[in-house]
């Protein structure tokens, strides 16, 4: 079994086809570094409430 380059060092990368290692590090062409974090879902705008929801059959 042949070492991958893209290893850091420590024996343990599993690197996917996309350049990704299980430790969350993404290969950028030259080096191994941290990915970049997706967006967190924005909220919803201020003054939007919740849609009611309609009683069921249980309540009346």
């Amino acid at each position: 079994m042949s070492e991958d380059p893209r290893c850091c060092g420590s024996g343990t990368c599993i690197i996917d086809a996309e350049g990704r290692c299980w430790c969350g590090q993404q290969w950028d062409g030259q080096k191994m570094c941290r990915a970049p974090l997706s967006p967190a879902a924005a909220p919803a705008p201020a003054g939007v409430a919740k849609q009611p929801r309609p009683p069921s059959a249980t309540e009346s």
